[in-house]
């Protein structure tokens, strides 16, 4: 129908009341984009956001758009990661800005200063997490990784740190498991002979192993199916969460109910590897002997016990274990994981760095004697070279999320409470203001002028603060004597003819490197 006074006009006038009504709408509609694109005063520098869904608003695109936006439009170029993505937003906006998850305030922090400053300076009001839904959805805020910062919190990783020191964490009793399980990598890799493999599998059954042998109190053959099954669930799981657009459950968490695609996927990784960890809890409670506790579980379960009868309020039940076992499972192995495979991807595509620690590891332990942690003190640039390993590959390079529990004051900028922090740990380890050349791969710089170790505040790859790894102890461990027993045994050789794989790796909860081939000589 035309509207009164121009004929062929197809919509209501001002005069009109339809034509009032559509003006008040529009007026609204520009009043609320305003407010909502207008950010708070005081807050860092950043991208203006967009209504509604701030600066993540590209999630919302189709595939092939996203895909475009995050690599800058540029044909023919793999997608940035989000940690190379924020590192080059930092060179814009400076080493603190902001972006917007709808209208919540996420604050990077980009340099060392800034990360040690909110971490450790202000630990107190940066060390909770953030609510984010999908993570809410799947941990039901428990465990110790991701449960909100408080007295529960602190009980419960307490608890856990002391239970794991009590099974070896950090001690050289446990160091003949480590020991005993790398007979079982050493024993796979020369299955392969000299032809390529990829060493993926046995690298991630090893460390769940020492990681099960702790919190389970046994390991699993390296051809076990459900075993198998779970690692790569777990894998797939981290995946996911992050590189899919269930990314936008953090915005409409309703669509993980979703039946299809990633949501699907996602839902049903959550089934299968709860099943597992919960038949193996009900398998301790079955067979638990309060005199003898053979393990994290058992430990974790007298607890639970001791604390029925003493209160009616606590924080201890099997389900809280559940949480627990869950994220030394999973985060256990991810992490250490991905840093030996980087190790030994490293060490292929550079043999000269590689010849050095095969020259340090005969002078130091020899070809017979089996490698020790106390060889650690005589081994500075075997040692160096894991922590520039660490350096270029970060393998949790955006750290986990904090939330600022109250408004802060940090380097002059206003933090509200509530805000997301993101300490981009990837840049602070390629910042060039510290690192000289921090892309080349220089095992060196943690070297002085006599060739021993240096220890720089700022390498901090297991992050710092209250929430800093509780496995870095662990991690060290197995980093150590995983790497100098396979450099004993073996020279690592990358295929000739192979590409070389993408170096930035493929990001997810950690950073895995993309899949590779090596060939394993035995020396």
């Amino acid at each position: 129908m035309a509207g009164a006074g121009l004929p062929g006009w197809p919509w209501p006038l001002p005069g009109d009341p339809p034509g009032c009504a559509l003006l008040a709408a529009a007026g609204l509609l520009l009043g609320l984009y305003w407010l909502l694109s207008r950010p708070p005063r005081g807050l860092p520098p950043g991208p203006r956001p967009w209504p509604l869904v701030g600066n993540f608003g590209f999630a919302l695109l189709p595939g092939p758009l996203r895909r475009r936006w995050l690599r800058g439009g540029q044909r023919g170029r793999r997608p940035l990661s989000p940690h190379l993505l924020l590192t080059g937003l930092a060179k814009v906006y400076g080493s603190v800005f902001t972006l917007f998850v709808g209208s919540r305030p996420l604050i990077v922090l980009s340099d060392f200063e800034a990360v040690r400053q909110a971490l450790v300076g202000q630990a107190e009001v940066f060390s909770d997490r953030p609510s984010v839904p999908i993570v809410a959805i799947l941990t039901k805020k428990k465990g110790v990784v991701f449960a909100p910062y408080g007295p529960v919190w602190r009980q419960q990783r307490k608890f856990s740190h002391a239970t794991l020191r009590h099974f070896g964490l950090g001690k050289h009793s446990l160091e003949p498991r480590i020991i005993e399980e790398l007979k079982y990598v050493k024993e796979e890799m020369l299955r392969r002979g000299e032809d390529p493999f990829n060493p993926f599998s046995i690298i991630s059954n090893s460390v769940s192993n020492i990681i099960c042998s702790m919190a389970f109190g046994r390991r699993f053959e390296y051809e076990d199916i459900e075993f198998k099954t779970m690692l790569r669930l777990m894998s797939r799981g981290l995946e996911i969460s992050v590189n899919t657009p269930v990314l936008l459950v953090n915005i409409c968490p309703w669509l993980y109910y979703l039946p299809f695609g990633p949501f699907r996927e996602l839902r049903q990784i959550e089934l299968d590897v709860t099943a597992f960890l919960k038949k193996i809890i009900a398998q301790h409670r079955d067979s638990l002997d309060r005199d003898n506790p053979r393990d994290f579980i058992d430990m974790y379960l007298l607890q639970v016990e001791e604390e029925r009868e003493s209160s009616s309020e606590s924080s201890f039940d099997e389900d809280y274990l559940f949480f627990i076992i869950g994220d030394l499972f999973i985060a256990g192995t991810d992490t250490t994981t991905n840093t030996l495979l980087w190790c030994l991807l490293y060490m292929s595509l550079h043999p000269d760095i590689q010849e050095k620690v095969h020259a340090e590891i005969e002078v130091v332990v020899g070809r017979d004697r089996v490698p020790s942690l106390t060889d650690k003190a005589h081994m500075p640039f075997t040692e160096a070279t894991i922590m520039e390993v660490q350096r270029m590959t970060v393998v949790v390079p955006l750290s986990v999320p904090r939330m600022a529990s109250e408004t802060a004051v940090l380097q002059g900028y206003t933090i509200p409470k509530g805000s997301v922090i993101v300490p981009n740990l990837w840049s602070v380890h390629r910042d060039p203001n510290i690192w000289e050349r921090p892309d080349e791969f220089r095992p060196t710089r943690f070297l002085d002028e006599n060739g021993q170790l240096i220890k720089r505040e700022t390498f901090i790859p297991f992050g710092i603060g209250k929430r800093v790894c509780m496995g870095e102890q662990l991690a060290k461990m197995e980093l150590f004597l995983m790497f100098v027993n396979l450099m004993q045994s073996f020279t690592f050789l990358y295929p000739e003819n192979a590409t070389k794989p993408a170096m930035e790796g493929r990001f997810g909860l950690t950073l895995a490197p993309f899949p590779f081939n090596i060939i394993a000589v035995k020396r």
